[in-house]
């Protein structure tokens, strides 16, 4: 299998930590988060060395359940050990597409299922691997869960790209489906994969099709995880970002409702089944969004370009989720404002820049 390294070995294990997360803020009660109900449960955590995986494994050891993060630790990816600093979890290092997985999966009551290829123009480049990623291995995880976590709660992070160019806005669920690149089919591909997972074998599956998610522990280094990362890199290096275009519309989602919609998509069954839309705050051009990363930053400077022609040919467009079936099952909504989240993810990016650029 993976090399794993496990929780508490501090010293002979530099990426395992001790369980005292210090930089997630746990979901409000009225949110839904139920109290207790993931002390003592076991989770696995796929991409779990990710920005949102990582989040996942902050919040969930916090709430006082044992928990494995799967991760490649490819290059290129989204995945840092030092994203897993006082989440508790234990990190184990394997890869879906050939690792043996069945003493990962054993025994598991829920899956948050976050690894993937997230590269839209990578995916352009290399088609193949892609597919690897975003559904032959989910097949081989699903397979393997089948044998060692029949029962399992699995969610699964989906992208809002499987829309292509929107038809009209604010996009729902039941908008039609027009992949515009590589990575919307393999990534459609897996979601289908596992719904199909509940439809045949019972299993409760969510599938969450995300918006643009930012936070403390984004890929920052350059913009295959998305455009903003490079943006509060150049911003806290003093450097001015690029805005390409700068008209279309986005609805950002901050780390820490992002989480929080995650694991009540898990306790909830009435989400089993089922494949949502999950938005965040009030869309906003890409415009309005550089001034106030440069407001949050308080200093900085962007200049507009035009969309580079290999990127312009897979843009989307404007784009902002209608995310009200969700949040009608959970009762979930967005609570962290984007000038809140924009000042709490480059505050946090502030000491930590060297580390990870």
């Amino acid at each position: 299998m993976g090399h794993i390294l496990p929780t508490g070995c501090r010293e002979t294990c530099p990426y395992a930590y001790p369980r005292h997360p210090r930089h997630y803020r746990l979901p409000d009660r009225k949110r839904g988060v139920k109290p207790g109900f993931w002390r003592g449960k076991h989770v696995l955590v796929t991409g779990g060395a990710g920005f949102l995986g990582s989040g996942l494994c902050h919040a969930l050891g916090a709430l006082g359940a044992q928990v494995t993060a799967l991760d490649a630790m490819l290059d290129g990816t989204g995945a840092h050990p030092a994203n897993l600093e006082g989440s508790g979890a234990t990190l184990l290092r394997a890869d879906l597409r050939d690792s043996d997985l069945a003493s990962a999966v054993t025994g598991l009551d829920a899956v948050f299922n976050l690894a993937a290829q997230t590269s839209h123009a990578g995916s352009m480049a290399d088609p193949f691997t892609d597919l690897a990623i975003n559904a032959e291995a989910q097949l081989r995880l699903i397979a393997a869960l089948r044998q060692g976590s029949p029962a399992a709660t699995v969610v699964h992070a989906s992208t809002r790209q499987f829309y292509g160019t929107p038809r009209y806005l604010p996009v729902d669920e039941a908008h039609p489906l027009a992949p515009p690149d590589a990575n919307g089919i393999s990534k459609l591909a897996g979601e289908q994969y596992w719904l199909l997972e509940h439809k045949v074998h019972g299993r409760p599956v969510v599938s969450l099709r995300l918006t643009n998610c930012y936070g403390p522990r984004l890929r920052v280094r350059d913009a295959r995880q998305t455009f903003l990362g490079i943006w509060f890199r150049r911003l806290l290096e003093g450097q001015p970002f690029e805005v390409w275009g700068g008209e279309q519309l986005r609805d950002l989602a901050y780390l820490d409702d992002v989480v929080a919609a995650f694991l009540l998509a898990a306790e909830t069954p009435a989400c089993a089944g089922r494949a949502f839309n999950l938005g965040g705050s009030a869309p906003v051009s890409l415009l309005q969004l550089a001034e106030a990363a440069v407001a949050a930053n308080g200093a900085g400077r962007f200049v507009i370009k035009e969309f580079p022609a290999e990127r312009a040919a897979i843009d989307i467009g404007s784009y902002h989720a209608d995310d009200s079936a969700f949040r009608a099952a959970t009762g979930w909504a967005p609570e962290t404002t984007l000038d809140q989240g924009l000042r709490r993810s480059l505050d946090w990016f502030r000491p930590r820049l060297s580390a990870y650029v």
